[in-house]
């Protein structure tokens, strides 16, 4: 289905990588200068203008780059910090405590998104543990599956659940709390780790061969995974892939000497899943002004996207709803 024509709102944030809604319909997303902001949404329909209009209040600053953002019961926040690993954020004052900065002491140096459990337990993804952000395409490109996937109990030190994962990135919790679902951008694929049952401890593919490259992933109330694809397939980077890794490596050599890197596809994706791996929804936009979406989440009915490479973030309407009116 055509995604449909989105407003941007809130211009003033530069980079919002995540997006997620708190319990009160706000949408809380996270800045390239370390800012985390809250955006009230605009009610769609009110005869103000003025009143259409987000307000964006900043509500704590990491002193890194946030990533991935996970609300918590009491308005308080998980922040995935791409420098500084897993962070607490009390935006009541800005308050920020480091959860995690190492596992298996290694450094979290690429933090990228976190969930957590009722219990308090957190799970959180660590997207390469050879890049860096600012080289993000070295570990796409080199294709050797450094990502992990962790978690971290109240009062313990993280433990490495999965390795070897191709440029771990969005990580969301199952409905019913029996398994985590994690992107793999590297790989384009949702995999599952189990966490009840017969089979816990154990990961199997839920959805392989996804048509873009699968980045945050968000739960909605209706239990329906939203994944934004953060660009299309590149039948040119799987013939990459296929090459011996000296030669994955000198791509990437010759690629860095190329800045900036090329620009983001027009293309933005959007996909809604089942648990059972379905699709729900799949919604696309061909020529994009707001390009590279890395982030979906679904607020009542609507949808607001957000791109590591574009100001504001994107709203719009969830196809089939009669107005954008209400969270």
């Amino acid at each position: 289905m055509p995604l449909p024509a989105a407003r941007i709102v809130a211009p003033e944030i530069d980079g919002p990588e995540d997006v997620v809604a708190d319990a009160d319909g706000n949408v809380l997303t996270g800045a390239a200068d370390g800012t985390v902001w809250r955006v009230r949404l605009p009610e769609v329909g009110a005869a103000d203008q003025a009143a259409r209009s987000a307000r964006a209040e900043a509500v704590g600053h990491t002193g890194g780059r946030p990533l991935g953002l996970h609300p918590l019961p009491g308005g308080e926040l998980l922040v995935c910090d791409a420098y500084r690993g897993l962070l607490h954020l009390t935006p009541r004052d800005g308050t920020v405590r480091v959860l995690a900065d190492e596992a298996d002491g290694e450094p979290l140096r690429f933090c990228s998104n976190v969930t957590a459990a009722p219990d308090g337990t957190v799970y959180f993804t660590v997207s390469s543990l050879r890049y860096g952000l600012d080289e993000w395409p070295g570990d796409i490109l080199e294709h050797l599956g450094t990502g992990r996937l962790l978690r971290l109990r109240p009062g313990g030190t993280p433990e490495v659940l999965l390795s070897g994962l191709q440029f771990a990135n969005g990580v969301a919790l199952a409905p019913d709390g029996s398994f985590l679902l994690v992107a793999e951008t590297g790989a384009r694929r949702l995999r599952r780790y189990w966490l009840t049952g017969p089979r816990a401890g154990r990961p199997e593919t839920l959805v392989a061969d996804l048509p873009g490259h699968p980045d945050n992933i968000s739960l909605a109330d209706d239990g329906i995974f939203w994944v934004a694809l953060a660009g299309p397939r590149q039948p040119a980077l799987e013939l990459v892939h296929a090459l011996p890794h000296p030669l994955r490596r000198a791509a990437w050599r010759a690629m860095r000497r190329v800045r900036p890197f090329p620009p983001p596809h027009p293309t933005v994706r959007v996909l809604g899943i089942r648990p059972d791996g379905h699709p729900a929804w799949d919604l696309r936009a061909a020529r994009s002004p707001y390009r590279m979406v890395t982030a979906v989440c679904r607020t009542g009915s609507r949808l607001v996207l957000a791109s590591v490479a574009q100001r504001g973030v994107a709203v719009c309407a969830l196809p089939g709803a009669e107005s954008l009116t209400g969270h």
